[in-house]
């Protein structure tokens, strides 16, 4: 038993990297049966079909999203060192999801795609909200502005992102567009000292 867990851990977390890589829509069952070096039969012994699939590779997505960023705030990182380094790792993310995933999962998959914009604003508010209040307990964000307010205003920033009327994909690449919604956060809500501390710090950073 616990080795056919394992095998559909794996099977899954091979299966995430498929849909990032190539899209949800574009992927049928016997691509991705080919991808993951098994036959369709061998794939449908682990899931009951495409959206069981979508709904599982999401599932993984969100729970190693999550992971990741508690690492990060168990750093020990002061706050503007913390935010530059889930802004690192989400470019990360960033550069290897296919631009049309989204999409795919809001028009062809809109409960899996609820479930995970409920997951991602769950971690995100938790997250940054702990993040303005170390900020303004170090002195480096401004202590006029309500933590949990601008949580929520910066996680609606971030669906934004996703917005194809907005910013299609052709036009704005996620990964420009979240620099610049990082810049307008972090300078938006830095104290004098943390604007100082902040350009010293990006004066070495490329990102």
């Amino acid at each position: 038993m616990l080795e056919l867990q394992e095998k559909e851990s794996k099977i899954i977390e091979n299966a995430t990297g498929v849909f990032m890589k190539y899209g949800i829509k574009s992927v049928n069952m016997d691509d991705m049966a080919r991808h993951l070096g098994m036959s369709k039969k061998t794939l449908y012994q682990f899931v009951r079909d495409k959206e069981d699939l979508v709904r599982k590779s999401v599932a993984f997505f969100c729970t190693k999203e999550d992971h990741e960023i508690k690492e990060i705030c168990h750093l020990g990182l002061n706050a503007i060192d913390e935010s530059l380094e889930v802004m690192r790792w989400v470019l990360s993310v960033l550069q290897h999801i296919h631009p049309s995933v989204n999409y795919d999962l809001e028009k062809y998959h809109p409960e899996v795609s609820r479930a995970m914009k409920l997951n991602r604003h769950r971690a995100i508010y938790d997250c940054t909200r702990l993040n303005l209040k170390k900020g303004q307990r170090e002195g480096l964000y401004r202590k006029d502005f309500n933590a949990d307010v601008i949580a929520k205003v910066y996680i609606s920033r971030i669906d934004i992102i996703f917005d194809q009327e907005l910013f299609p994909t052709e036009e704005h690449h996620h990964i420009d567009l979240y620099k610049e919604i990082f810049k307008y956060h972090i300078r938006g809500i830095a104290s004098t000292e943390g604007l100082e501390y902040l350009k010293e710090k990006l004066k070495n950073i490329k990102y």
